[in-house]
């Protein structure tokens, strides 16, 4: 199985505007394969300008946010590419686009990476980060996955989220309760949510 980091990938338009996106990159050898699900402006964007950043975020509301639909955060200008990058990031890195495999369902774009830059030192992870992350996915598959399925999962990792969350995680893992409350009737909020901190 290919190694696969979960980042934030940034893409722009040719007007400008940017895309930013949870992606799990592929990796292989020392590239990194994005694959978006047709239709997608990370498609759109990468056909047009052919470069892209993936940022390691420091903050999982980022995560949480981008799949329930908080989009604005703060991003920078890069060292050598035409795209910006999550602002707010561990590290992140800059790769340009040098093979595309088409498809009509889920295209693939291999970025080499020209430049890799760590911002803040990186002390670990609690727990509730990897709960947060696995809902995150999960709230993006409701609509392939068994509804109690899905619900288990998520009861399970909110026990993480309980013991070792702090209020950032407390409020990612809140947005995303609230999405799969409002997309399964059957879930609660209060099934799922958890009290601030």
């Amino acid at each position: 199985m290919p190694l696969i980091l979960e980042t934030i990938v940034t893409t722009a338009s040719p007007d400008g505007a940017l895309h930013l996106v949870p992606f799990g990159l592929i990796r292989e050898d020392d590239d990194y394969w994005v694959a978006p699900f047709r239709p997608s402006p990370t498609i759109a964007n990468l056909e047009a300008t052919p470069f892209f950043a993936a940022a390691a975020p420091a903050d999982v509301r980022v995560i949480a946010g981008c799949v329930t639909g908080r989009r604005d955060w703060a991003s920078v200008p890069c060292r050598t590419i035409p795209v910006p990058r999550l602002a707010d990031a561990y590290g992140h890195m800059e790769l340009q686009v040098v093979e595309v495999r088409d498809d009509p369902v889920r295209p693939r774009f291999r970025g080499r990476v020209v430049h890799a830059e760590s911002h803040r030192p990186f002390l670990g992870h609690n727990r509730a980060v990897n709960a947060v992350l696995e809902a995150a996915i999960l709230s993006t598959r409701l609509h392939m996955l068994d509804p109690e399925t899905v619900l288990a999962e998520l009861r399970h990792h909110r026990i993480a989220v309980e013991k070792t969350a702090g209020p950032a995680e407390r409020e990612a893992w809140n947005w995303i309760a609230a999405k799969v409350a409002a997309a399964l009737p059957e879930a609660a909020v209060a099934s799922l949510a958890v009290d601030d901190a």
